[in-house]
């Protein structure tokens, strides 16, 4: 009888599963993600307070312009660093 041993199938390898240590990221990766969020969350919070600054500046300086022109007897659409004379291009009742 002829030799068949070579017909026989050899197990193939089983594919082992790595340890869940080496695909997570562990203590060392949770600090890290930890440490992203709590650096963003400050940050928001500055920009957050920086333009509600700006946005209360903005405020008081347009407050404090009217004023200002209130006192001097002008009105709320006249300019205040136009000369007498000056015509401004947009307005047809002065020329």
């Amino acid at each position: 009888m002829p030799d068949l041993r070579w017909l026989a199938v050899s197990p193939s390898p089983t594919p082992t599963t790595p340890p869940p240590e080496a695909v997570t990221p562990g203590v060392a990766g949770f600090i890290a993600i930890a440490i992203v969020a709590v650096v963003i969350v400050l940050l928001a919070i500055d920009m957050l307070r920086r333009i509600r600054r700006a946005q209360y500046r903005s405020d008081v300086n347009e407050m404090l312009d009217a004023e200002e022109a209130a006192a001097r007897g002008e009105g709320p659409g006249d300019d205040p660093g136009a000369a007498p004379g000056d015509v401004s291009p947009g307005d047809p009742a002065k020329g």
